[in-house]
This record gives C-alpha cells, sequence and structure tokens, in this order.
C-alpha cells in the first residue's frame, strides 16, 4: 500500500481526512434538528412540512449517489468530491439566506451533494484495503464522524435558542468550508482503474443486481440505518410535544444515541477482522431489535420520560455502529472493481429507505398516538435488517463462504 503523507495530494488521505468528509455530511443531516419546531413558527408552516427539510435530504442523497459512484469511478475519487463539496458550500449559502419554506426546501437537495463524503470515504477504503480490513475502518471512520452529529444537536440546540435557526446553518457552511480545504489539501487519488465512461460504469449495474449477496448487504444496510432515519424524521417531535423538551435539552439527550453509535463504531473496528462481517451484522441487529422493544415496553408501562425514548435508543445506536460498517464493507466487495458504484448504489438503498421510513414515522405522530408509531417503525425496521442477514449468511453457506 502507498505511503500515506499527511497533507499530501500525491498519497492515499489520511484516516481523519476521511472523517471530516463523511462527517461534513453527518452534520448537514441532523445540526439543524432542535431547530424543526422554531422553523415551523418562523415560515408559518405546518411540522410536516419543515420535517421535509430532513425526509427531502435523504431522498436526495439517495439519488444522488447513483451518479457518484460511477461518476468517481470514472473521473476519480478527489475531482467528485471536491465538486461535490463545493456545490454544499453554495447551497447552504443560499439557505442562510431563504425567505421561504419551500425556497430552503430546494436548498436542501442541493445540500445532499454533501453525501460524497460518506459515499466516496467507503470506496477510497475498499480501493487499498481487503473486505474484513475495510470493515474494520470503514467502523473507525464512523466513529470518528460520529463525533459531529453528537455534539451537532446539542450546539443547534444552543445556537437556536441564542440566535435562531439560521446558526444552524452557518456553522454548517463553516463545516463545509472546512472539509473542501482538507479534502484539496490531502485526498490523493486512489482510483488507479477508471472505467471507460461514465455510461458504462452505470451500465454495470445489473451486474451488481445479479448479485444475491450485494441484495443481501444493501437491504441489511438499509433496514440498519432505517431505525436511526426514522428516529430523525419523528423524535424531534415525540422530544418537544410530547415529552416537552427544549431545542437545547433534545440536542443533549439526542447525543445518548450518538455516544452507542459511537461505542458499536468501536467495537466493530476492533473486532470486524477477527469475528467477520457477517456475525458482526447479525450481533448488531439483534441489539437494535432488543432496545427498540425496550422503548415501547416502557411507555406501555406508562413511563413517559425522556429516558423511555433516549435510553433505550442507546442500544439501536449501539446495534448500528456494530452492524452498519460490515454490511457496507459487503456492499463494496461483492464487486471490487465496481467499488464506487456498489458503494453509490447501495447508499442509495440505504439512504432512500431511510427517507422513506423517516416520512413514515413522522406522518402518523400526533398528539393523540403518543410515540407508538416512531417506536414500532423502528422495531420492524431492526427485525427486518435481522432477517436480510439471516439471508446474507444463507447465500454464503450456500456458496461454501462460511
Amino acid at each position: 500500500m502507498t505511503t500515506v503523507r499527511p497533507f499530501d495530494s500525491t498519497t492515499p488521505p489520511h484516516i481523519l481526512t476521511l472523517v471530516t468528509a463523511a462527517g461534513t455530511a453527518a452534520i448537514a443531516m441532523n445540526l439543524f434538528l432542535p431547530s424543526l419546531p422554531g422553523m415551523a413558527t418562523y415560515f408559518q408552516a405546518d411540522y410536516g412540512i419543515v420535517q421535509l427539510a430532513v425526509s427531502l435530504y435523504l431522498a436526495a442523497t439517495a439519488i444522488l449517489q447513483l451518479g457518484i459512484g460511477p461518476a468517481s469511478d470514472r473521473f476519480g475519487r478527489r475531482p467528485v468530491m471536491l465538486f461535490s463539496f463545493a456545490v454544499f458550500i453554495l447551497s447552504t449559502f443560499a439557505a442562510i439566506y431563504a425567505p421561504t419554506i419551500e425556497l430552503l426546501l430546494l436548498c436542501r437537495l442541493f445540500q445532499a451533494f454533501a453525501a460524497a463524503g460518506m459515499v466516496l470515504a467507503r470506496a477510497i477504503v475498499r480501493d487499498t484495503v481487503g473486505t474484513d480490513e475495510a470493515a474494520s475502518r470503514i467502523g473507525y471512520i464512523t466513529m470518528g464522524m460520529t463525533v459531529a452529529p453528537m455534539v451537532g444537536p446539542v450546539i443547534g440546540g444552543i445556537l437556536d435558542e441564542l440566535y435562531g435557526w439560521q446558526a444552524t446553518f452557518q456553522l454548517m457552511l463553516a463545516c463545509g468550508i472546512v472539509a473542501f480545504i482538507v479534502v484539496y489539501l490531502d485526498l490523493g487519488e486512489t482510483n488507479t482503474h477508471r472505467s471507460a465512461s461514465m455510461t458504462g460504469q452505470i451500465r454495470t449495474y445489473p451486474e451488481l443486481f445479479r448479485s444475491r449477496r450485494f441484495w443481501g448487504y444493501s437491504s441489511a444496510a438499509a433496514f440498519t440505518s432505517g431505525a436511526f432515519f426514522a428516529f430523525l424524521g419523528g423524535g424531534p417531535f415525540v422530544a418537544t410535544r410530547l415529552l416537552g423538551l427544549s431545542p437545547s435539552s433534545y440536542g443533549l439527550y439526542f447525543a445518548v444515541i450518538t455516544v452507542g453509535y459511537a461505542l458499536g463504531n468501536f467495537l466493530s473496528g476492533r473486532y470486524s477482522r477477527a469475528i467477520g462481517v457477517n456475525r458482526m451484522m447479525l450481533t448488531g441487529n439483534l441489539i437494535a431489535v432488543a432496545g427498540t422493544a425496550l422503548s415501547i415496553l416502557l411507555f406501555w408501562l406508562g413511563y413517559f420520560h425522556p429516558l423511555s425514548l433516549f435510553g433505550p435508543t442507546f442500544f439501536v445506536g449501539m446495534g448500528n455502529g456494530i452492524s452498519l460498517p460490515s454490511a457496507n464493507a459487503g456492499v463494496v466487495s461483492v464487486r471490487p472493481h465496481l467499488a464506487g458504484s456498489a458503494s453509490g448504489l447501495g447508499g442509495a438503498l440505504q439512504i432512500g429507505g431511510g427517507a422513506a421510513l423517516s416520512v413514515l414515522a413522522g406522518a402518523f405522530l400526533t398528539m393523540q398516538s403518543g410515540p407508538y408509531p416512531l417506536l414500532f417503525v423502528m422495531f420492524l425496521s431492526s427485525l427486518c435488517a435481522v432477517v436480510s442477514t439471516f439471508y446474507v449468511i444463507y447465500v454464503a453457506r450456500q456458496a461454501g463462504e462460511l
């Protein structure tokens, strides 16, 4: 493997560069979550409309990944990453001054270009190491990038209370500029076998479609992350409207799930090589199922307290942190020569499913429904992830890989 030299754009990037790139996408996803109720008041819009700032971002992320992956296989990881962050910076600047909720939602669509940080970080890792090592490194990368979403809602809630929702977007803008500079200075090209054409690379999708393991890993990743994305869509309503939390308090409680996610990422990075990706996926998903079931039980027993929601989601976060790095490593390793395309397509399925679950969780939440629509969506998503993992294990056994 080529020697990594910090801030040398002719060598593969340092892992902290990949953390910064992936973390910017995470910040754009959840930094402003505590501001959603306040944004509804500012724009005089229904909460369901304002909540589209989450679900539309996720949907746009899913669609963009279909192009980002193949584009990086054709033109290289470095130029695609830089272009994507430039679009993110411009759209974030425009969002700060959006006069209507419609224009803000349009800016959120273009902010989704930050997804290149997550997509290409996985592909860059797979460019340089094997499957189990990739799962380990992806685990460490996601563990590092959880620092951003861990403190993001906390800072976002405080900024919202002090200066209004625009302050959270101003912080996003600063993070985007920093990420662009770091990538420019440190990201060396790792794609040494570029495809002949963009359309030719997209035509390789059928090869991925024919792979049962690709579908197994992709569906496992989609349902695993679906529980978290459902929480992103419905959590602010449950926390602020049903449990009476302030934006800053919501941000503090939100740190519980990201601490769990960071712990899960650490365990993935530490043990993936020894245990294997399939067993790590199964372990993490079973933990997430147990976490959501516990939350349902606590509310059913009458414990309407923030810890009844956020306490069990610690285990949802930990389960996701254990299983997602392995699922993503499996996605990009089914066809190593199509790592970028596989990362983009798999990411699109993962984020697209998450966007749908985010809308579903938010659509059925009312003051009368209580938190149960959100919790049942999270439980069923985690349960489907377990089923998908068993399917991957079954296919692997048929192929004589276990």
